[in-house]
């Protein structure tokens, strides 16, 4: 199934990143460029560095200058994640060019790739919340509570991926259609941002 091996891709990037835990480390992507496992691969990696990212400005010793360089960061980076769930939605498009609808089709609250993108960021909190269960400078309370936290987040892992087995498998049937809207974010256009359009 499509979804087991995405979840799979990201427990890699995961795994890979934290061999050496540096969010300046380049991206090694193993996997070809043009196919579905290079776009996952890369998409997990801009959120797995972007986790860290938002970890390291919530320092309340960060230096001020260092915490705004890393806000503009963060900025950027989900700008890339934003242009990265597009990418992987074009990928879909081009799957299903050739399904007709049916005449009541309906269609769906997001589309696929959003949806990955929650399982994407739902890998990161099943890793971080193991570590937790894990730690041994804690009470045991904390694990106990933290693997409670755990076994809901594997939960909705498996209802997550089903949700979103179904949803492929209704637009590949015609029973559900796509339609993309571009993200258009504004804070980021110089043209759309009203602090950076007054500056002119």
């Amino acid at each position: 199934m499509f979804t087991e091996q995405a979840n799979e891709i990201f427990r890699q990037v995961i795994n890979d990143y934290h061999r050496r835990d540096n969010v300046d480390h380049p991206v090694a992507n193993p996997w070809p460029e043009g196919g579905i496992e290079h776009l996952l691969y890369l998409k997990n990696w801009i959120d797995t560095v972007q986790w860290h990212l938002e970890d390291i400005i919530r320092n309340p010793q960060i230096d001020p200058t260092e915490a705004l360089k890393l806000k503009r960061r963060i900025d950027a980076s989900n700008q890339e994640r934003t242009d990265m769930v597009e990418y992987i939605d074009s990928y879909f498009l081009h799957q299903f060019r050739e399904v007709v609808p049916a005449p009541d089709a309906r269609i769906n609250t997001e589309t696929p790739a959003w949806a990955i993108d929650r399982l994407s960021i739902l890998a990161l909190k099943i890793y971080h919340m193991q570590q937790e269960t894990q730690r041994p400078d804690v009470e045991q309370t904390h694990r106990d509570a933290c693997r409670e936290k755990l076994n809901v987040l594997l939960t909705q892992q498996i209802d997550l991926s089903t949700a979103i087995e179904e949803l492929l498998d209704d637009i590949a049937h015609g029973r559900k259609f796509m339609k993309i809207y571009k993200q258009m974010k504004m804070y980021n256009d110089p043209a759309l941002n009203p602090v950076l359009y007054g500056q002119k």
